[in-house]
């Protein structure tokens, strides 16, 4: 198994709240950063050809991320199914864990735009990553 996959995140000026701390809501767009990015290095899949939606979110927030910060996500397919996977991340700003989280993705078919096995040109190198079985 390799490391978790890690990005940095910038704080912009538009997610933070009066008070400075990044919006609630953005933890979330922090997230799709790291995802994307993800799928992008891991899997070579272009932006534009990702073809996941988001079944489930779950965000368990531990401290703020105020301006000045510079969070980092990390992130793991924790569980790889047929049509869908488990990820799961942390976001952090130095040794601090800011939240935890976790999102069910489902492989869509574009075409059908239903729910679709994942094909070996993306399950593989995900299993590969993780060090998962390549079984369903």
């Amino acid at each position: 198994m390799s490391a978790p996959f890690t990005v940095s995140v910038p704080v912009r000026y538009r997610d933070l709240d009066p008070l400075d701390h990044v919006n609630h809501a953005v933890f979330a767009t922090y997230l799709e950063i790291a995802r994307t990015d993800y799928l992008e290095s891991v899997v070579d899949i272009p932006t534009e050809e990702i073809s996941f939606v988001i079944a489930n979110l779950e965000i368990d927030y531990e401290r703020p991320i105020v301006k000045g910060d510079d969070p980092e996500v990390s992130l793991r397919v924790s569980r790889l199914g047929d049509s869908s996977c488990t990820m799961t991340y942390e976001i952090s700003v130095g040794d601090d864990v800011a939240a935890t989280a976790e999102t069910t993705m489902v492989h869509i078919d574009p075409e059908t735009k239903r729910p679709a096995p994942f094909p070996d040109e993306i399950r593989e190198p995900i299993a590969a990553y993780e060090g998962l079985e390549t079984t369903a």
